[in-house]
């Protein structure tokens, strides 16, 4: 009997380890194969852009040097020699030294005399830089010669006037009276060499009145000296520029010359060609050009020309 148990229990045993492997096998998904990964196509290799050349910086243009400022040489001392006639001696005295003011650097000397003197130390060679004259007629004749460099300027006018002592009493108006008997000495500047005594010679010629009245001329050496001498009252009248008349209160203008009756009365100034300083001196000679000079002119009674 107990055989019989044991063997009906193997045999359930085998059936049911049976059944529950086909049971497993019936339940168990089958595997699904994994598919093999297609490879993926290698893409094309996409060219590279070729890259824009990158534009270079274009250089800032690198600024010029300036040039070197060179320092400006120092202006060296220069003396100039200035010949004028006497009757520009009060102006020109003045004018030189506002411009030795400006320009301290030159030295300005001066020589006065009659203008017919100066042309003569002008021929001889004298060292004089700057010729201005009382009339044109020295300056032409210089030119004539070549001794002035270039030509001469005139700058200003002057005017011949009859003078009598301030205390005067003599009745003269005009230059015609000069014939009056009160009129024992009449003075003026030689002819030959001094612009005003040509002119008053020329007035007096121009009235049919030089024989009449030559014989009373008392010539001076310059027009401060005729003027000194109607100042004092050596003289009766006189002849004088009206720069050298206003000079002073001694003495009375009577009447101005008509400007036709002479010769033109302009003061005319150049640079004498032997000049060392031919720079300096047209430097100088622009100055009395100048309005402040034209100012200080007019106030020693000249007119611009």
């Amino acid at each position: 009997m107990r055989r019989k148990f044991a063997s009906s229990l193997a045999v359930f045993i085998v059936l049911s380890v049976a059944f529950m492997l086909l049971g497993g096998c019936a339940t168990a998904e089958p595997e699904i194969p994994t598919p093999e990964a297609t490879p993926e196509a290698t893409p094309e290799p996409t060219p590279e852009a070729t890259p824009e050349p990158t534009p270079e910086p274009t250089p800032e243009p690198t600024p010029e040097p300036e040039p070197e400022t060179e320092p400006e040489p120092e202006t060296e001392p220069v003396t100039l020699l200035i010949g004028a006639a006497m009757s520009l001696s009060d102006v020109i005295t003045e004018l030189s030294e506002m411009y030795v003011a400006q320009n301290p650097h030159v030295t300005l000397e001066h020589t006065f005399a009659p203008s017919g003197a100066l042309q003569s130390q002008i021929e001889e060679g004298a060292p004089i830089d700057i010729f201005m004259s009382a009339a044109a007629a020295q300056m032409r004749s210089l030119e004539e010669q070549e001794l002035i460099y270039g030509a001469g300027r005139n700058v200003v006018r002057n005017t011949l006037v009859l003078i009598v002592p301030a205390d005067s009493d003599i009745d003269i108006t005009d230059f015609e009276d000069v014939v009056s008997d009160d009129v024992r000495f009449f003075g003026t500047g030689d002819p030959e060499t001094m612009p005003f005594g040509r002119f008053a010679r020329e007035v007096f010629t121009e009235l049919d009145l030089i024989d009449q009245v030559e014989p009373k001329f008392v010539l001076g050496s310059d027009v401060r000296q005729v003027l000194t001498w109607v100042e004092t009252g050596e003289v009766d009248a006189g002849a004088v520029f009206m720069t050298d008349a206003i000079t002073t209160d001694s003495v009375r203008v009577v009447v101005a010359a008509d400007p036709a009756l002479h010769s033109p009365s302009v003061n005319p100034v150049g640079i004498v060609e032997s000049s060392e300083h031919k720079e300096a001196a047209q430097s100088f000679i622009d100055f009395l050009f100048s309005d402040e000079a034209r100012a200080v002119f007019e106030r020693h009674g000249f007119q611009m020309y």
